[in-house]
């Protein structure tokens, strides 16, 4: 066959792989939080249709499936319908630059790989605002400009947080900062601890993940942006929402805690490993602590979360020197 050829098959099957994966992660990802939560709260959780009700995502996605695609009458069209395409986008593309393995990238080692993943992860504020200027409903405009102010609060420190693993690691390729931490023996958790709290902080606020789950404010938005959606329109935004769970504890493990590095097993099992450790601790906090308010959220990020990673970002560079 000719290189082209190869090449295009080589692309199609990657892309296959990270869709199943995806797919299988959000099934797993629903099962293992309904029954987290449930013991937490003292319940059973789901435990009838098959195994430990592992196969109750399957029937909660028949169910989608089978329900009416409901248009608000004075919505936008193209701008409802496209939402939660852009909002889904992302949580594929950040695939492109992880690292699997010393040498496995899923697409290509960018030098410039920690830019490209502020860029894509960011981008989510767009199919939201979408999703509640298309909606032409209060409830999912005031979601979005939640998530909106959220997504801006938060970004700044996290922007923050991840740039002083560049310095640490003296370089902005994932593989680059992965590899660094193999090389010196030690994992940047350690003297990065404070950008590492305050990655994984902002993370949960930029997901709407508890106690920051204002977005999807039940008592006040019914459901935020997403009100004015039904059938698998809603399956593929709750299936963004948990992709980029996954991707986020993900990205916090390749460049916190060595990201594929680990005796005895695979590269790719230790980086899921790690990854599903950090997204069942915020799996933990959204079940142990209460929903803050807008001011609150709003107050941890500029008042507090900004100073401290700018003054550690200082710190940082001052030890480097």
């Amino acid at each position: 066959m000719p290189g082209w050829l190869i090449d295009f098959l080589w692309v199609v099957v990657k892309v296959t792989l990270v869709i199943a994966f995806v797919g299988v992660n959000f099934i797993f990802m629903v099962w293992l939080e309904r029954k987290l939560s449930a013991k937490m709260q003292a319940r059973i959780g789901p435990n009838r249709v098959g195994p430990h009700g592992s196969l109750q995502l399957i029937a909660d996605a028949l169910k989608l499936f089978s329900k009416e695609d409901i248009k608000p009458a004075m919505a936008d069209p193209k701008v409802w319908a496209l939402a939660p395409v852009v909002m889904f986008a992302p949580a594929l593309l950040v695939f492109y630059v992880l690292p699997v393995g010393p040498n496995a990238v899923i697409g290509t080692d960018l030098n410039v790989g920690l830019l490209y993943l502020a860029a894509v992860s960011s981008f989510t504020l767009v199919g939201i605002f979408m999703a509640g200027w298309g909606s032409n409903s209060k409830y999912s405009l005031l979601g979005a400009m939640r998530a909106g102010a959220a997504l801006m609060a938060y970004e700044i420190p996290l922007v923050l947080s991840i740039l002083t693993v560049a310095m640490l690691a003296g370089t902005l390729s994932v593989q680059g900062i992965v590899q660094a931490q193999v090389d010196r023996g030690y994992y940047f958790v350690f003297p990065g601890i404070v950008a590492f709290i305050i990655y994984f902080i902002c993370v949960m606020a930029e997901l709407g993940r508890g106690p920051f789950d204002l977005v999807e404010a039940e008592h006040e938005l019914v459901m935020g942006y997403q009100t004015e959606y039904s059938g698998m329109r809603w399956g593929i935004m709750l299936m963004a929402e948990y992709t980029n769970q996954f991707t986020a504890a993900a990205i916090a493990a390749m460049l916190f805690l060595g990201g594929w590095d680990g005796p005895f097993l695979p590269g790719w099992l230790w980086l899921v490993i790690k990854a599903y450790a950090l997204v069942m601790v915020m799996m933990w906090v959204r079940w142990t602590l209460p929903r803050v308010r807008i001011d609150q959220l709003l107050d941890l990020s500029w008042k507090f979360l900004l100073p401290v990673s700018l003054l550690n970002l200082v710190v940082v560079a001052i030890f480097l020197v």
